[in-house]
């Protein structure tokens, strides 16, 4: 990747985040010698870290590098990509995703997951939220959960007088926070959040990113973000992903993880300090 001739600068939000950091509790996660491919092309390496709970863990890194594809490891998303292939373990409270005997459609319900751009159903408000509840059978007090799912979403008092209005006529920033409200209707633990305020005007990304903060106390959240002040804003720990070029091809591996004001103000690889002051990347 060419040098940008900018002035290197660090994002401007990282003072914010010094504050103390969470302590780190019982891990959701024990990633062991993750790599995962499609067909002969190897998407990540070797990858190894545990991810905490009631901690936003975020995954940066230039494009390329495998973000995506690491975290829809997580909840077994991948299995729907043809030529899909992985190599290692992903923990969940000691179990193996991948294992004999584990039902992806169980993974999915304990780990949600929340995509780049907002994808609602083309229904009500109501009847996207209640959705994956209808289907997991889960019936019983129904509108309470919708309405709880909704306040989770600090989206309630915007749409509670609308609820039977379609889902489409909400502004993206609504769309995305229903999408939200949709995946913890069925109370996972986890939420993956795939580059969620990519495609949201900086007001509404403000609100995510508040939402996130909200979340956090009541789920493990895993965020995806080529925007690196978002990260520096948000999250507790962040993981660098790069690519890594070799004869066997190019495959992006995990350079540092730390906690987060670390990783922007005192990293302690060299590759990982060139992406955050904009050498790089």
């Amino acid at each position: 990747m060419r040098p940008v001739t900018m002035a290197p600068m660090r994002p401007v939000d990282v003072a914010a985040r010094e504050e103390a950091q969470p302590e780190l509790g019982e891990a959701v996660f024990e990633i062991q010698g993750l790599t995962a491919s499609y067909g002969a092309n190897v998407a990540i390496r070797d990858v190894g870290l545990e991810i905490y709970r009631n901690v936003i863990t975020a995954v940066i890194g230039p494009s390329g590098c495998g973000k995506s594809t690491f975290i829809r490891c997580l909840n077994r998303m991948n299995d729907e990509v043809a030529g899909f292939r992985h190599e290692g373990r992903i923990l969940y409270h000691g179990i193996d995703l991948y294992g004999d005997g584990v039902d992806p459609v169980e993974v999915r319900r304990r780990i949600g997951m929340v995509f780049q751009k907002p994808n609602p159903f083309p229904k009500t408000i109501y009847d996207n939220v209640a959705w994956a509840p209808r289907v997991l059978g889960l019936k019983k007090e129904l509108d309470e959960r919708v309405e709880k799912a909704l306040h989770g979403a600090a989206l309630w008092d915007e749409v509670k007088d609308r609820l039977k209005r379609s889902a489409l006529s909400l502004s993206g920033g609504q769309q995305q926070r229903l999408c939200i409200a949709r995946a913890i209707a069925i109370e996972p633990e986890v939420l993956l959040l795939d580059e969620p305020a990519s495609a949201l005007d900086p007001i509404a990304t403000s609100s995510i990113e508040e939402l996130m903060q909200e979340l956090k106390r009541d789920y493990t959240l895993v965020i995806v973000t080529h925007n690196m002040q978002q990260a520096a804003r948000v999250a507790d720990r962040t993981a660098f992903f790069s690519l890594e070029v070799d004869d066997g091809g190019r495959a992006g591996v995990l350079v540092e993880y730390d906690e987060t004001p670390k990783i922007f103000t005192a990293p302690s690889d060299k590759r990982t300090e060139d992406y955050v002051t904009g050498r790089f990347g």
